[in-house]
């Protein structure tokens, strides 16, 4: 019989590039067992070889904080494109790639922030918007991703509490709606979308949106 430790071997052993020797900052990807239960995508910022990743919580510790939770469908929807994704950047990083299953997921920090960008995007949208959300998630490079995950989870960050409001609500419209093109050499980083919400937001309160509202004024 495998012991835990073999146990939280295996988990990382076939995880997207998680590395616990490279540091300890990771992302879950529970995926239950059957076709109708949600998707919950949780970040950790400890890891126990004994025990594996932190609890995961709904609570005020930011350690196991719930990020998002899809809906089977639409998680079905991005799942085998992003594995895609995320393979062919790990090859290049010389790992070796990752796959999806039941039970607990793990993912390297920064390929975390980028699946859980795009699950924000698509959290509240139309199925219909999803290939929509996947080009443009595409059409980022990943030091955009990360900025707009970071700046995103830091005011509305929560996976339950905060949907659909503020950055969460701009994530949406910004990469259901909005075309990103390709980009010239010397054009910022932080898409022109995100830009002009952050001048904006020093003279307001950041995309404090009328709730009754569709979209950003």
């Amino acid at each position: 019989m495998a012991t835990k430790t073999e146990t939280m071997q295996t988990q990382v052993s076939r995880s997207f590039g998680f590395d616990p020797a490279e540091g300890r900052h990771h992302f879950v990807v529970s995926i239950p067992r059957g076709g109708k239960q949600n998707i919950e995508i949780s970040e950790h910022f400890t890891w126990n070889p004994k025990t594996g990743s932190s609890p995961v919580t709904l609570g005020a510790d930011e350690d196991g904080q719930i990020r998002v939770v899809l809906v089977r469908p639409k998680w079905d929807a991005i799942a085998d494109q992003v594995r895609a994704v995320f393979n062919t950047r790990l090859k290049k990083m010389g790992r070796r790639p990752g796959s999806w299953r039941v039970g607990k997921n793990l993912i390297r920090r920064e390929l975390g922030k980028e699946l859980v960008l795009l699950a924000w995007a698509i959290e509240d949208a139309d199925p219909g918007l999803i290939p929509n959300a996947l080009a443009n998630w595409q059409g980022l490079v990943p030091e955009e991703r990360w900025w707009l995950y970071t700046q995103t989870a830091a005011a509305t960050g929560h996976g339950l509490r905060d949907r659909g409001k503020g950055w969460r609500k701009a994530v949406r419209f910004a990469l259901t709606e909005n075309p990103v093109g390709l980009r010239a050499k010397d054009q910022a980083v932080v898409p022109e979308f995100f830009r002009i919400a952050v001048e904006r937001s020093e003279q307001r309160t950041l995309f404090d949106l009328d709730n009754n509202g569709d979209s950003p004024q």
